[in-house]
Formats: C-alpha cells, structure tokens, sequence
C-alpha cells in the first residue's frame, strides 16, 4: 500500500524542513513550497493526498490557495497549521472545504492524527479553538467580513498591502495594469477604504498577510 502523499506550504524554510523530517516516518512528502501562488501552480504536478499550509503566506495566504486547490483537485484534503488562534479563521477555512484546522504550538503528534483522520474523511480541529469555532460557525452572521470580494480582487488585494506596484500585481496575475486599477478602485469602494494604508490593515485583519 503507497503511503500517503503530502505537500507542505509555508514561507519559513526551518520550519518545512523540521516538518518534513517529522512526517517522512509514515507519511511521503513529495513537495515543500514557500507561496501560495506557487503551491497552487504545482498542485497539479505533485497531485498530493493532502496539503499543510498556512494562513499567512505571500502571494496568496492560505485560505484563498486552500479554496483554489479544492477547486483543481476536490480528493485533496485540506489541513491549516498556523499561529492565528482566531476560531473566526478556523470557521472560514472549513466552509472552504478544509479537512483540519491546528495551531504551531500544538504538539507534533497532532498533526499526524489530523493527517490520519482527513484520509478517513473526518475533520480536525485543535481543541484549544474548537468550542469558539463551533460557535462561529453556527451563526451566518459572524462569517468572513470581505466575504463579498471575488477571488480576483482578494488577489489584488493581498499583492497590494504586501507592497507590489500596479505593474507588479499585473505580471503576478497576468493582466493589465488598468485591469488592476480597477479591481483596486471597486474594492476600496465595497470596503470602504480610502488610502494603500487602509488596504494593509485590512488585509493584516483578514489574515492575508502577516504583521
């Protein structure tokens, strides 16, 4: 029986490869990535059973690369290993179909029992934010602000606050500059942003970038 088949995301190389040498006892890892636009891209290639990714990555954080790969590959499970201990982001990431939601200061065996159980098709959630999870998902009110964002313009967004020049996040998504400057224009306008400040903040509170 082939073992199962894991890809790891996260823009800290010290932490992939000490999380590589904890999973290659039972589990094969065929891929480490530092981006969610590259993880995305080699989705298809490495065809992984499950992926473990962060929240907070470049290019695209990792709700919106988790919801591209279900799209792409719908049979890989999804599994967040980050430090936001918000239960809102855990409540978003599985209404984007993740399989498992653990936080870096859980113990390592965590993850291994995460990976067990999304193979059987059941989820995971770190006890420490289950309970405010489950509370947040039980009422539609209290669902991801931004929400009303299309997936291009939570693109835009992100490479904006991270610093990139309209003809920077162009190349990135391979469109025009005056295609930017409109998504950029509508989508200060759902938010109600009115500065390139405004957009770093907003994007630290929805976690797609990092402080």
């Amino acid at each position: 029986m082939s073992r199962v088949r894991v890809v790891l995301a996260d823009d800290h190389t010290i932490f992939l490869d000490a999380l590589s040498k904890l999973l290659e006892p039972e589990f094969e890892v065929v891929g480490t990535v530092i981006d969610g636009r590259a993880l995305v891209s080699r989705i298809g290639d490495l065809r992984p059973d499950v992926v473990v990714l962060d929240i907070g990555m470049p290019l695209l954080n990792g709700l919106d690369a988790g919801r591209q790969i279900k799209v792409l590959r719908p049979q890989t499970r999804v599994i967040f290993l980050t430090q936001n201990q918000d239960p809102n982001f855990a409540a978003e990431a599985f209404r984007r179909k993740a399989s498992g939601y653990l936080l870096k200061n859980s113990a390592a065996t965590e993850l291994i029992t995460a990976i067990r159980e999304a193979m059987k098709g059941r989820t995971y959630v770190s006890p420490l934010i289950a309970e405010g999870m489950l509370s947040t998902l039980a009422d539609p009110a209290r669902a991801e602000k931004g929400a009303e964002l299309t997936p291009r313009q939570r693109e835009v967004l992100q490479l904006l606050a991270e610093g990139k020049s309209m003809k920077e996040v162009g190349a990135i998504l391979n469109i025009s500059t005056r295609t930017v400057e409109f998504h950029k224009q509508r989508l200060m306008e759902l938010l109600h942003l009115k500065t390139n400040a405004d957009i770093v903040c907003y994007a630290v509170k929805q976690g797609m970038i990092s402080t």
